[in-house]
């Protein structure tokens, strides 16, 4: 934690500031992989969760108030640098960024990797034949190894939706519902 707390107010105030410094210490520890896909996880639990997310970075309660709330949700299953890293950030007011401080540590750790990271957000869980062919369909369409982040979403509907970088390529049912929506009412 020291070192998290030393890299911040060296002045990497900054959502990259913040990745590239749980990772350091992530990687100390030998845990980079688990503790980049277990906040990954945990935000995309808050991008889900407006309340908690709202708990979290919310100024006027106390501190000690947060950090319990990330003790429950987190303790006893996430590695210990995980909790330890949440709670940073929220420590230092940033749970309102906590979601893209998230998304940057799973960008540098796939980077080191000579990766790049692919969100895909699927209704139902993806078995790991299914994530093998879109990620070797990825890596041959856009010529890069590619790292799979799965979100189950079941706002998704069915079909998938996959971020890679700025590109969206959004084949879920969901969107091809709005779309027919839209030509059935002319708008």
């Amino acid at each position: 934690m020291s070192s998290i707390a030393s890299a911040s107010s060296a002045g990497t105030d900054t959502i990259s500031g913040y990745a590239h410094a749980i990772l350091e210490v992530a990687r100390a520890e030998g845990a980079v992989e688990r503790v980049e896909d277990e906040l990954y996880q945990f935000a995309r639990t808050l991008e889900a969760n407006s309340e908690l997310r709202e708990r979290l970075s919310d100024e006027s309660l106390l501190v000690a108030g947060r950090i319990e709330v990330i003790s429950e949700l987190l303790g006893g299953k996430a590695h210990p640098q995980t909790v330890s890293a949440v709670s940073y950030v929220v420590q230092a007011g940033r749970g309102r960024v906590l979601l893209e401080i998230a998304d940057e540590t799973a960008r540098l750790a796939a980077e080191a990797r000579k990766r790049v990271v692919a969100e895909v957000r699927s209704a139902v869980a993806l078995d790991d034949a299914q994530q093998s062919k879109i990620a070797a369909a990825l890596t041959q369409s856009s010529g890069k190894d590619v790292e799979l982040k799965v979100t189950v979403d079941p706002k998704v509907v069915g079909g998938l939706v996959i971020k890679m970088g700025d590109t969206v390529i959004d084949g879920s049912v969901a969107r091809r519902l709005s779309e027919l929506r839209a030509r059935l009412t002319g708008g």
